[in-house]
């Protein structure tokens, strides 16, 4: 952020930012607040193995992400679940059919420049594994993983990190109760 210093109102190197969300000019009234952006996660599911896609860009180039993206202007976060699942994997999905999990705050860095980022959880579960045309320019793969065997260090982003590991420990808890009681 430190590398932005000039006012697109005035054009003088006057832009100060105060580390937090807001960018001010200290020559003229001009003020851009740098908000927190909305970004979904998909978890899809089948039985006891979730969906992840291998990153085939920056940041997190290599390392397992769950589908998503950031929410357009107007849409809703489960139309973002729709579009995003359609655009990256091919699936078309009712927005009804996601159920809400959680949020996580994240930190998503793209040229130079970190995003604050509200991602919000959701679930898809599905009958049978699936094949799919990948969108080579953002994924190099797929893979299926049992949730018991789940690397939480494999995975790109520290709140899908955090998600998942409230959300496993979670299900195993709540099966472990069920079983027991």
């Amino acid at each position: 952020m430190e590398n932005l210093k000039y006012c697109p109102k005035c054009g003088q190197e006057s832009l100060q930012w105060n580390n937090i969300t807001k960018f001010s000019c200290s020559n003229c009234d001009f003020v851009l607040y740098h908000n927190t952006a909305a970004a979904v996660a998909v978890i899809i599911k089948h039985q006891d193995e979730l969906f992840f896609t291998v990153r085939n860009q920056e940041p997190g180039k290599g390392k397992w992400d769950l589908s998503g993206g950031f929410t357009d202007p107007k849409e809703t976060s489960e139309e973002t679940c729709s579009r995003e699942l359609n655009e990256e994997l091919g699936l078309k999905i009712n927005p009804k059919e996601f159920k809400y999990l959680g949020s996580q705050p994240n930190i998503y860095p793209y040229k130079n420049i970190d995003y604050n980022t509200l991602d919000l959880f959701y679930l898809y579960e599905v009958e049978e594994k699936f094949e799919i045309q990948l969108e080579e320019s953002e994924i190099s793969e797929t893979i299926w993983i049992k949730a018991s065997e789940l690397d939480l260090d494999k995975i790109a982003f520290e709140s899908q990190k955090r998600f998942l590991k409230n959300y496993i420990t979670k299900k195993i808890s709540c099966h472990l109760t069920v079983f027991f009681d």
